[in-house]
């Protein structure tokens, strides 16, 4: 698994770089607060559609690995041209083309890894570990670099980790089961599939709120005074929080399941975001970061699990690019524009309350419907029973 575990270390260090400092650096080029959300929201709702897509195609043609490098190669090129644009409508077609070749990376070096794990699946978060550990050890660098140098430099040092993922990428087998059916079959069978789309709907939620925090934090950070390099240590902080959660990831799913994992996690980003609101000085930020164990860690380790479970034979990348695609592909587009035209609104406080009291609201809801899905499938194995 070292292999993977470099990839992860590599392809989450490029992304403390760059994600967080996006909307500050869209903020240099005199973009408003709408301009910035519909580019926030313009890269997931490209990568909503685009994950699936690449993943259903690796999968229908058993060319995983091929796919994983044409879409690093891409993303690649498309950074290192990014930060000379300026112009609105060129920085569009940069994140356009920025999300269209990195949707479907993640998804496939995930559905490898589970393949790879066999029947301990549940110690995947444990690989994934290395992904929060390279998080957490480059964002103060690149804090500290970006405000030394400027904001160019999340582009290009995303560029350079982003290549150096490349290299591992093709050391890592992408091995998947065979498939009798059709492919087409398969996307039936899961769409058919109630408690899975419930479960997507639900992570659509989550990923509202999580977009909310991670697309706008520095800019609230920012309005409250706090310098770069505590951003980046916010980054740090939170990073931390995670080892456990994933370390402890395969515990956590044998006690609290799936579901119960995204309940935890939905109850934690509402009251995050509620928590942020209300806060007035940059440093305790920092303490409200140590939450993000239980939001993003538990969710996408809860979704990687979940989603292996129920997939087709021969359709785990596929499935796992329609939870990588709801989670960081259509809930943050969602987020990330809801977010900008709150922010035009409300100030970054108001922007928080409104994104936490609906990720709620939602959890509230989905408990709801729920219940009566069970209910209704408990009585239809009743009248199945008894006819």
């Amino acid at each position: 698994m070292i292999f993977p575990s470099m990839y992860y270390f590599l392809y989450y260090g490029a992304i403390s770089i760059l994600f967080p400092f996006l909307a500050l650096f869209y903020q240099s080029q005199g973009l408003s607060g709408g301009q910035i959300g519909l580019l926030a929201a313009i890269s997931p709702i490209i990568s909503f559609f685009g994950a699936p897509l690449w993943t259903g195609a690796a999968d229908a043609s058993r060319r995983h690995k091929l796919v994983a490098i044409l879409s690093t190669v891409g993303v690649v090129i498309v950074t290192f041209i990014f930060p000379s644009i300026s112009s609105f409508s060129g920085l569009l077609l940069m994140i356009s083309l920025f999300a269209i070749f990195g949707a479907p990376t993640g998804s496939l070096v995930d559905a490898a890894v589970l393949t790879m794990l066999g029947d301990r699946k549940e110690r995947y978060g444990r690989i994934r570990l290395w992904g929060t550990i390279g998080y957490g050890v480059i964002a103060p660098f690149a804090g500290n670099l970006i405000g030394r140098l400027g904001l160019n430099w999340a582009f290009w040092g995303y560029a350079i980790l982003m290549l150096g993922g490349l290299l591992v990428i093709t050391q890592i087998p992408f091995r998947q089961s065979h498939s009798n059916g059709s492919f087409r079959g398969g996307l039936r069978v899961l769409f058919a599939n109630q408690s899975w789309m419930l479960f997507l709907v639900m992570v659509f939620i989550a990923g509202i709120g999580m977009a909310t925090i991670n697309n706008y934090l520095f800019v609230y950070m920012q309005s409250l005074g706090a310098s770069k390099t505590l951003m980046g240590f916010a980054l740090t902080v939170s990073t931390i929080s995670e080892i456990p959660a994933m370390f402890f990831s395969d515990r956590l799913l044998r006690r609290f399941g799936a579901r119960g994992m995204l309940v935890i996690a939905m109850t934690t980003i509402g009251l995050r975001l509620l928590f942020y609101s209300l806060t007035t000085q940059p440093w305790v930020v920092l303490v409200i970061q140590l939450v993000h164990g239980l939001t993003f860690a538990a969710i996408y380790t809860a979704g990687v699990h979940y989603a292996d479970q129920i997939a087709p034979p021969g359709m785990k990348s596929t499935t796992q690019g329609m939870f990588s695609g709801t989670l960081m592909g259509f809930g943050s587009a969602a987020g990330g524009l809801l977010g900008g035209l709150l922010l035009d609104r409300f100030s970054p406080g108001g922007m928080y309350a409104f994104s936490g009291t609906l990720v709620l609201v939602g959890l509230i809801v989905f408990l709801i419907v729920e219940r009566r899905l069970v209910a209704k499938t408990q009585q239809s194995q009743i009248n199945t029973t008894n006819p």
